[in-house]
Order: C-alpha cells, then sequence, then structure tokens
C-alpha cells in the first residue's frame, strides 16, 4: 500500500496539465505576432504618409478639376498659389504674367507652322481652366511610389560627362543623338516631330528637347534649362509622350526638376499643362505632327520665357532669373535632339528602347524624327537662323541611334532651313548587339 501511495505521488508531481500549456503557448505564439507585426503595419502607415504630405505640397488646390481621356486629371490652380512660389529664392517675386518683349524673327516660321501639322494636348477635349489660373497635372501617389526613391521623385540623376564637352548627360547609360552650337546666345527655337517610341525597361525614357547651357561641363556649377516631349513609364505610368521642362543651376547634384515637381518654373498658362500628354502623334509612312519650342531670355528681367507652339498665344510661363548662376547672364550653348537612358548591366544587350522614330536618319520624312529650323536669339532679342556649318553633330553609338544633318533653302513656300533627322531602334543584331 506504501508503494502503490508513494509511486502514485511520483507520478503526480512530476505530470503536466494539458490545457494549461496549449494555453501558455499560444498566448506566447499572439504576443509573437503582435510584437512582429506592428512594426511593419506602422511603416506601411508611415510611408503612406509620407507619401501623402509630399503629394500635399506639391498638389495645390485647384478651383477646378478636368479630367482628361487619357486618366491625367489637370487641377486649374489659381496663379498666384502655383508650387513655383514655394521657393526661397522666390518668396518676394511678382509673377511676370506677359514677357516684356517676344524675339523679332525675319523668317517665315509663323506660316510655315500654319502650314504643317500641329501636336497639341489630349486634355483640352475635356474643359478647359479660367483666368487667373494655371494649368497643372496633378500628381498621383503612384507617380511617386514609381520612384526609386523620394528625394529622387522627379529629378535626374547626378550626371558628369567624360567628354570634354558638349553633352551635359553623357554616362550613366544616357545615350544622345544631338546637334549643337556654341556660341553667346540668349535663347533658341525649334520645331520637333512627336513621336510615341517604345520603352524598354519599366524605369527607362526617351525624350527629344532642346538645352539652353552656360557653365562648366565638368564641374558642379553647370546651369541648363531644357523643354521638349518625353516618353517616361516610371515617370508618367505610360507611354505617351508629354511635354516636359527641367532646369538645373548646379549639373543636376540638388537644384531643380521636372515639371512643377519642385518649386523653380513659374507658370502663367491656363491653356498649357506641363507634363500633360501631347496629340496626335506622328506615324511611319502616315502624317507627321509636330511642335515649335522657343525659349528666350527676357531682356528686362532675365526671365528665361517658354513658348509652346505659335507666338504669344503658346506661352507657358518662365524659369526666374533669381533660379540661375551662368544664365543670369546669357547661354553659351545650345542643343537639340534625342536622349535615351540604358538601364541593361555593362556586358549584357543594349536596350531597346526607341529614340524618336525608332527609325535611323537616313530613312528621312516620314520615318525618321526631325528638328527642323533650328534658329538661335542674339543679344538684340532677335531669331536668327544658325548656318549649318555652325552646327556639329554627336552619337555616342550611331549603330543604335544616330543623326544626319542638312540645310533647306527657304523658297518663299516655307523651307527646312537647318534641321536634321535623328534617331534609331536601340538593340538590333545588324548595329546594336
Amino acid at each position: 500500500m506504501a508503494k502503490r501511495r508513494r509511486r502514485w505521488r511520483r507520478q503526480r508531481c512530476c505530470s503536466s496539465d494539458p490545457p494549461l500549456a496549449v494555453a501558455a503557448a499560444a498566448l506566447l505564439l499572439l504576443l509573437l505576432v503582435v510584437v512582429t507585426a506592428a512594426p511593419v503595419v506602422d511603416a506601411a502607415a508611415a510611408g503612406r504618409h509620407v507619401v501623402q504630405r509630399h503629394l500635399d505640397r506639391i498638389n495645390k488646390p485647384g478651383v477646378r478639376s478636368i479630367h482628361s481621356a487619357d486618366g491625367d486629371i489637370i487641377d486649374c490652380v489659381p496663379r498666384h498659389k502655383q508650387r513655383a512660389l514655394d521657393h526661397p529664392l522666390l518668396a518676394n517675386h511678382t509673377v511676370q504674367t506677359q514677357p516684356s518683349q517676344m524675339p523679332a524673327s525675319a523668317s517665315l516660321l509663323d506660316r510655315r507652322q500654319q502650314l504643317s501639322r500641329r501636336a497639341w494636348q489630349t486634355w483640352h477635349h475635356s474643359g478647359h481652366c479660367p483666368r487667373g489660373t494655371v494649368a497643372v497635372r496633378r500628381t498621383a501617389a503612384a507617380d511617386v511610389q514609381r520612384a526609386r526613391s523620394l528625394a529622387l521623385f522627379g529629378r535626374k540623376k547626378q550626371m558628369r560627362s567624360p567628354l570634354p564637352a558638349p553633352d551635359v548627360v553623357t554616362g550613366n547609360g544616357h545615350e544622345h543623338a544631338i546637334a549643337y552650337t556654341a556660341a553667346e546666345v540668349y535663347g533658341a527655337r525649334a520645331t520637333i516631330s512627336v513621336w510615341a517610341p517604345e520603352i524598354d525597361e519599366a524605369n527607362g525614357f526617351s525624350l527629344s528637347q532642346l538645352w539652353i547651357l552656360s557653365g562648366s561641363f565638368n564641374g558642379s556649377d553647370l546651369n541648363s534649362i531644357e523643354a521638349g516631349w518625353q516618353v517616361s513609364p516610371e515617370l508618367y505610368g505610360d507611354n505617351r509622350p508629354r511635354l516636359f521642362t527641367y532646369w538645373t543651376s548646379d549639373a543636376y547634384e540638388a537644384t531643380g526638376c521636372y515639371n512643377a515637381l519642385c518649386p523653380g518654373f513659374v507658370q502663367t498658362s491656363s491653356r498649357i499643362a506641363i507634363g500633360a500628354s501631347i496629340s496626335p502623334v506622328s506615324s511611319v509612312g502616315g502624317p507627321q505632327y509636330d511642335m515649335t519650342l522657343l525659349v528666350w531670355k527676357d531682356p528686362k528681367l532675365g526671365n528665361w520665357w517658354l513658348s509652346y507652339g505659335d507666338g504669344a498665344g503658346g506661352l507657358v510661363g518662365y524659369w526666374p532669373a533669381e533660379l540661375f548662376t551662368h544664365l543670369s547672364d546669357h547661354a553659351t550653348m545650345v542643343e537639340w535632339g534625342g536622349e535615351v537612358v540604358n538601364t541593361h548591366p555593362p556586358g549584357s544587350a543594349h536596350t531597346a528602347t526607341q529614340m524618336g522614330s525608332g527609325h535611323f536618319a537616313a530613312e528621312g520624312f516620314g520615318r525618321a524624327a526631325y528638328f527642323r529650323n533650328l534658329e538661335t536669339v542674339d543679344a538684340d532679342n532677335s531669331l536668327a537662323a544658325v548656318p549649318l556649318d555652325a552646327i556639329q553633330t554627336m552619337a555616342e553609338d550611331a549603330g543604335c541611334y544616330d543623326i544626319r544633318k542638312a540645310y533647306d533653302d527657304d523658297d518663299g513656300r516655307g523651307g527646312w532651313g537647318a534641321h536634321f533627322y535623328y534617331g534609331g531602334p536601340g538593340h538590333n543584331t545588324a548595329s546594336c548587339p
């Protein structure tokens, strides 16, 4: 009897209560889930909050919003409340609603524009902004989230040129086919055909633009004013060509951005939205559509104005003189042409991102993209055609993208003057492996 009692006690003291053990394990597991999951939830919420705060700074309240057929929302923002005026250098800036003077021109460009097919903006079919406002493409959360970081959103990566000149952005996978002229200039004009090139990578782009430049090409004081059309799925979320602007006063290090994504460019137009899609576009063997861009320095106030299309009716706005160092005086170089970015790693196949139409310059009108009627503005605020022998051309890899310049006399019917065809398909087995 005594042995049985001791055995029973020994069994009782050494056994455990199964329900209690299960409950303890479940409680411990729950605590682990809560402790590990809470930071994830908080981090996601914090990320959304940061993005929303950034959007609140970019997207100023409008008096009217227009929903475009291409998916864009255009906000009609009061001119004096636009994003540009948040720049510290513009704290006491008074918006200049009109330039003091348009550049004088002895060419027949205005008549040539009437005869050509014009590319315009898609949102115009859906509404208009009232006077006293500026038309601004609304930035969406998805636009910001596609960027590699919040700090890089709307900005070009810092790029240094290993070449002595002229190209300001050679390297880091950026490739060009450009024409350029070096001289003391106060602006430039060109008519550019508009295409919708195919983009090979999600973070690739293809653009056609003009550059107004001054400063050092291999230092940190380069000033650049840029405008043209661009296809960038990363920036806009689609493959449509869009009107864009860019500026920097320190070689892309810390200043400047695309469009109105940071303070700086002062918009004056209620008709033209920077970053909005352009339509219609050119097609191979079909109609060719182009747009005329003019950038020039106001001879009285020193601001650099942008015009898109016809004369004063196409005024978009200006880059204030306060933003710049070297360009507060004049430009020393103008570039026109195309640029793509090749994000493929070294040793792999070249990108198949197209430049221009995706066809080489030799294919000519109706197949290759073009810039025509290249002009510069002189110290007297007069436009003058650029002589063909004053234009040099450059293409880093002509087997992928090339350029060919020419001259067409103005015979009274509206010649092309100094012009060039450019572009290419990128990767191809014949010349761009």
